[in-house]
């Protein structure tokens, strides 16, 4: 690998945790915590919860399930990205995507359906759900088995 290329890796992925180069072969379930890049042919599933980066050479026949994906190979399968999902020229896909934010390059060829929807925001203490009772019925008044059995609705 030239200089020049590991710097466009690390730019692009940060400081990469896994590799698996071109000329590799990998089948089965591959789960990532850390950003990964692929260069070579994996056939499964594939789950990152960093940046997953599928490089020029590879040729992925999997299921995709990422945080942020950003597509340069060939890829035949279902991309579900959480938060961003970028498809760049030389990239192919042929299977339906899911992301929040899609970017799609000129030179690209992505044949399939996309769904885009709104990030999944974090569950705070404002969203827990309140129950609220008639003043009758209220806890302390003698309502409180009442009150008990409305919220195990």
């Amino acid at each position: 690998m030239f200089e020049r290329d590991r710097d466009r890796i690390g730019d692009e992925t940060g400081a990469t945790s896994a590799f698996l180069g071109k000329g590799s072969r990998v089948s089965g379930k591959l789960v990532f915590e850390g950003a990964v890049r692929i260069e070579g042919q994996v056939e499964g599933e594939i789950t990152a919860q960093d940046t997953l980066t599928i490089g020029d050479s590879a040729i992925v026949n999997a299921q995709i399930n990422g945080v942020s994906v950003v597509v340069h190979g060939k890829v035949t399968g279902d991309i579900v990205a959480r938060k961003r999902l970028e498809i760049r020229a030389p990239g192919k896909v042929f299977g339906n995507i899911s992301a929040p934010s899609l970017v799609i390059h000129e030179g690209v060829v992505f044949e399939g359906q996309c769904t885009m929807s709104a990030p999944e925001p974090a569950r705070t203490e404002k969203d827990r759900k309140v129950a609220f009772f008639p003043k009758e019925d209220r806890p302390g008044d003698g309502g409180l088995l009442k009150a008990q059995s409305e919220l195990a609705k």
